[in-house]
Parts: structure tokens; sequence; C-alpha cells
């Protein structure tokens, strides 16, 4: 059983922020925010805004060339893990990567999880494709969002 599927207009900057914020206040340690979507898409923005929504004060950098950020709680509410898989070749490499110990106890925000063999199949997976509402990001994005079953009451 799925939390089902809806679709989210964030026409601009200001409406992914206030995405990100809703997202952040229903989260629970154990969760997946899985992001995905072409390069450009929003992935990393949304997940910055997610992030600084829990409470992270500073900079939050693209984890493209180091694949795992952690941030620690406190300053965030709780634990969280910025993940981008896409330099993965095989999702074995999650294995070696460790990020089963990266993951005890907190978020994970997974940017291109279909690198990582995705999470989808995770009760407790949001998963979020971004599309741009038309040719180009300039007139904003669509994000389509699914909940697995762990999500069921407390969709954002």
């Amino acid at each position: 059983m799925s939390a089902g599927q809806v679709s989210v207009a964030l026409p601009d900057l200001d409406a992914v922020g206030a995405f990100g914020k809703r997202i952040a206040r229903v989260l629970r340690p154990g969760d997946v925010v899985a992001l995905s979507g072409g390069l450009g898409a929003g992935k990393t923005t949304l997940a910055r805004a997610i992030l600084a929504s829990l409470g992270h004060p500073g900079e939050v950098p693209s984890p493209t060339f180091t694949i795992i950020e952690s941030y620690d709680a406190p300053p965030l509410a709780m634990p969280a893990v910025h993940a981008d898989f896409y330099r993965l070749e095989d999702p074995a490499e999650i294995a070696e990567i460790g990020l089963d110990d990266y993951r005890e106890g907190a978020v994970l925000i997974a940017e291109w999880p279909e690198c990582a063999g995705g999470f989808a199949h995770e009760p407790a997976c949001l998963d979020i494709t971004l599309k741009p509402r038309a040719k180009d990001a300039e007139e904003g994005r669509i994000a389509i969002v699914k909940g697995g079953s762990d999500w069921l009451g407390r969709m954002p």
C-alpha cells in the first residue's frame, strides 16, 4: 500500500523552499527522500531547502564528488545524510561506501536514487521526481510525489 501520488507546482525558488520546509516538518529518522529528475531539475536546490528547514545554518555543498555529506543533530532537528549517486557505476558500490552506517538513525536525502538501485521499495521512501513545467526550468517545475506506506497521513 502506498500513500498515493500528488503533483506539486514549484513555479519559483520560493516555492521550492516552502516545499522543502513542508517535507522537513514531517520527516522522521529512517526516512528516505529520493530525488529524481534530469540535470538541472532542482534536486540539489530542494535538498538544500530541506536541510535548511531541518536547521542547517550554512552552505550545503553538492555531494556530486564526495557522494555523501552527513549533517549531525544539533544543529539539525535530526541527523541527515545528503547523497548524490550520479557517479556510481553499479548499485553494489553503495555497500563499499558504507551507506547503511551513515543512514542509521538519520534521514537520507538521495539524489539520482536509480544509480544506487532505488529506494522506492522501502516503506519510508518519499519518491520525488522533478520535471520542468515547460521546455526549460524558467517556467518552474512540477514535483511528482509518491510516498511509501510509512507516509500515509503525512504527505507534504
